[in-house]
């Protein structure tokens, strides 16, 4: 994959695992660490990373199974601490005491348990397009309560199948709706735009571990709609809220500046989020549906938003910046607008 300019890539060997990163800046500058969403990579920050201001140190690994990065199994009994364990030993073996973590989509999830387990490492939070505190899918209301008992309708399950295979088959085609193209360009960002780099994001997406230890996980089967609940491992395992749960942050001592930075016409994090069952279950085309009393779309953004005047009410400065015409990726939609923002996050 072709790389702008000032951006290198290497490996690190942690504690943990061996882990593929790109990076940009000087060493002694304030550190930034980037932390990719689900079925991408590092790769897609690579744009934003070249526009930052340059005195900033710039490190974008690939989370464990993504990328270049180990292919190491996910623990979905864990929530989202394999990863958050991985980004801190990362941060070790670099000799960083302190960095502002962006988080996009999953990775926005994964800044907030670094920040909930060594809330003292973190100097500033951006969350990009974050996944709700509960997880994705399965839960009602501003405080997450499960709609089962055993969380069904999340998880390794709910991903398509013909997506995994396309995925797994490097397909590069744009001949249905499951491809990983449409995906790119229908869902990661609000059409028609398409990213200029459109081709080496597929290659991030296809550079990624399947199966139960990975992408999308295991599975079991439920008595409740629709019929599959999580299973133990896996990356969707680890975003069901029947494992993660980040309302803690909003008790974290001491408390870094967060920045929430969300598309107006985000697809995918969303209160009506077209990849939730719930949605989909509501639009007819998941089978089944026991209705809105029993399983209704998850508020995303509510949930978030909540989680952060929770937040705020015990002294956290936050701030929610809306881009309209945008959907799941400020950074690649919006570049200069979301690199101004960023800068001055840093920077302040």
């Amino acid at each position: 994959m072709a790389l702008p300019a000032g951006v290198t890539a290497r490996r690190v060997k942690t504690a943990r695992i061996e882990i593929h990163l790109l990076e940009r800046g000087p060493a002694d500058g304030p550190a930034l660490v980037c932390l990719h969403g689900n079925v991408s990579s590092s790769r897609f920050f690579a744009e934003a990373m070249a526009a930052l201001p340059g005195d900033i140190r710039i490190i974008a690994p690939d989370l464990r199974g993504f990328g270049d990065s180990e292919l190491a199994p996910v623990d979905a009994t864990r929530g989202l601490r394999d990863f958050a364990d991985d980004v801190a030993a990362l941060l070790d073996a670099l000799g960083i005491a302190h960095a502002h973590l962006l988080g996009w989509s999953v990775g926005g999830g994964v800044a907030l348990q670094v920040a909930i387990d060594q809330p003292a490492r973190v100097a500033g939070l951006i969350l990009e397009s974050p996944i709700a505190p509960y997880g994705f899918g399965g839960t009602r209301g501003l405080d997450g309560e499960p709609c089962w008992p055993d969380y069904a309708g999340t998880g390794g399950g709910t991903a398509n199948p013909d997506f995994v295979e396309r995925l797994r088959k490097g397909d590069r085609s744009a001949d249905a709706p499951t491809s990983p193209r449409a995906i790119l360009t229908q869902f990661y960002v609000k059409p028609p735009f398409v990213p200029a780099a459109a081709e080496d994001y597929l290659d991030a997406m296809f550079a990624m571990a399947l199966g139960e230890a990975n992408y999308p996980g295991d599975l079991v089967p439920s008595a409740h709609w629709p019929n599959v609940a999580p299973g133990t491992r896996g990356v969707n395992n680890a975003i069901s809220g029947r494992y993660v749960d980040l309302s803690a942050f909003a008790e974290v001592d001491p408390q870094p500046p967060v920045l929430w930075i969300r598309g107006a016409d985000d697809q995918i994090v969303s209160d009506a989020s077209l990849f939730d069952l719930a949605v989909l279950g509501e639009l007819g085309l998941v089978p089944g549906w026991p209705g809105a009393d029993v399983f209704p779309p998850q508020p995303m953004v509510g949930q978030t938003r909540a989680l952060l005047e929770r937040y705020g009410s015990k002294g956290g400065v936050w701030r929610e910046v809306v881009l309209p015409d945008c959907g799941h990726s400020p950074h690649l939609e919006h570049p200069a607008r979301f690199v101004e923002l960023v800068g001055a996050h840093v920077g302040g």
